[in-house]
């Protein structure tokens, strides 16, 4: 390989050091653990620190305003929601993480509807049954998700808890995996 193709497509070492993957594999581990084994505190504690992100992007966003108005409209409007969001959630972090779970559970199952509707859609067309029964199983998994949001909403602080220590732990692994390819080079 020459230094010309080395340069047009560097190597993700090259690019994110491998220690930066085991130090964002540990935070992944430890606050997947508190999700799971102290729920309710850590879960409003995370909408918190996103309520603040929110505060302070809506207000960078109305800043920009003054350097580029390009498409105002829609960034005044989406600077403006992201402080309202931001400064209700900081203000009232109980109720405040009681509707982002609640909306991200409803979201969640519109989403599987959706898919799955186009899994139909796709099946009808041609794809096969297999992909018909993967979509309607979505659709029904999407839906009881979606209408009985209340219940599903209690358990998914939990499910990110379980996925964020899963990814934790392959991120730990993937990130000696490639301290280990960079020794042998």
């Amino acid at each position: 390989m020459n230094n010309a193709s080395m340069m047009a497509s560097p190597r993700i070492a090259d690019v994110v050091p491998w220690w930066v993957v085991l130090v964002q594999g540990i935070a992944l581990l430890v606050i997947g653990a508190l999700l799971v084994f102290n729920t309710a505190v850590t879960t409003v504690v995370l909408v918190v620190f996103i309520g603040w992100w929110w505060l302070i992007s809506g207000i960078f966003e109305l800043g920009s305003l003054f350097v580029d108005r390009t498409a105002w409209g829609w960034r005044l409007f989406s600077g403006v929601l992201s402080i309202a969001a931001g400064v209700y959630i900081i203000g009232a972090p109980l109720v405040g993480t009681a509707i982002v779970v609640g909306f991200a559970t409803i979201l969640l199952g519109v989403n599987g509807m959706i898919i799955g509707v186009t899994h139909l859609v796709h099946a009808v067309r041609g794809a096969g049954w297999g992909r018909g029964i993967l979509g309607a199983l979505s659709l029904i998994f999407g839906a009881v998700i979606a209408f009985n949001w209340t219940t599903f909403a209690v358990a998914l602080p939990w499910l990110w808890g379980v996925m964020a220590m899963l990814s934790g732990v392959v991120a730990i692994a993937g990130s000696f995996a490639v301290k280990r390819v960079l020794a042998e080079a």
